[in-house]
C-alpha cells in the first residue's frame, strides 16, 4: 500500500505503549494494531486527531506516502 504508517516511530519518541496510546485515544488495542501495522483500509479524521494529540505531533509524522516500490518520494 502506497501509505505507510509510522505509529511505531512516534511511540518510541514518546516512551509509550501500545496499550496506553490506545487507552488515551480511547480505542482498542486491536484496532490500533490494525492501523499500526498498514492493515486499515480507513482512519478516521478524528481518531487521527486524537492520536495527533496525545501523541504531540502533525498527522504527516503518522502518515506517509511511498511509491509502489517501497520508497518514499521527497
Amino acid at each position: 500500500m502506497p501509505i505507510a504508517v509510522d505509529i511505531d516511530v512516534m511511540l518510541a519518541r514518546r516512551k509509550m505503549s501500545v496499550g496506553e496510546l490506545a487507552d488515551r485515544v480511547g480505542i482498542t488495542p486491536a484496532n490500533l494494531a490494525v492501523l499500526k501495522n498498514g492493515r486499515a483500509k480507513a482512519v478516521r479524521f478524528a481518531t487521527l486527531a486524537a492520536l495527533c494529540e496525545v501523541l504531540e505531533c502533525q498527522p504527516g509524522d503518522l502518515l506517509r506516502w511511498e511509491d509502489e516500490d517501497g520508497t518514499a518520494d521527497g
